[in-house]
């Protein structure tokens, strides 16, 4: 142990790796995308808060899926997966994706879309999105984990539009459409 995970340790009381790591990640305020595909004529998309680059050269970017959600049973088929950031002023699209399962709903009929590269679902209102081929699936506990190479996609000029992203506390009191 070193001195820096003694004072951790000692300063919040913790016995446990697991209980300080959720702590952490509990403090934490991820951006949260919308992922949308297609696959033999069957569209779906969900909220997702797990998801970062992963490289830089090449461009790498992972998306996990949770393996009860409708769009991870969609994505198993497609090649392709688009993802999309929000704004605050669509709070209510991030809801619909967040809080509805395509089980039940059919998301894109309450929403503006298009076809875009690929044939993948882009949200009309997104601020940025891009769509990314799955080069490779990795299983990663509860959620596959779909590493993208981004092909397409746009995004403004400046981060002026970016600063009021949604993020988790945005929408940390949505019930979730499927456990994770």
């Amino acid at each position: 142990m070193t001195a820096a995970t003694e004072v951790v340790t000692a300063s919040t009381g913790s016995t446990g790796g697991t209980e300080a790591f959720e702590r952490l990640v509990g403090l934490l305020d991820y951006p949260m995308f919308v992922v949308t595909t297609k696959a033999q004529g069957t569209l779906a998309g969900c909220l997702v808060g797990f998801a970062s680059q992963t490289s830089i050269r090449p461009p790498r970017f992972l998306v996990g899926l949770s393996k009860r959600n409708h769009t991870y049973r969609i994505a198993r088929d497609a090649d392709h997966l688009a993802v999309h950031v929000l704004s605050h002023r669509h709070r209510e699209l991030a809801q619909l994706f967040g809080s509805q399962t395509g089980d039940d709903t059919d998301k894109f009929s309450h929403c503006g879309w298009h076809a875009g590269p690929e044939d993948m679902p882009i949200l009309d209102d997104a601020i940025a999105w891009f769509v990314g081929k799955t080069l490779s699936r990795i299983d990663v506990g509860d959620h596959v984990g779909h590493l993208l190479e981004p092909i397409a996609g746009e995004a403004p000029d400046s981060a002026d539009g970016l600063v009021e992203l949604i993020t988790f506390a945005d929408v940390a009191d949505l019930e979730p459409g499927h456990e994770a």
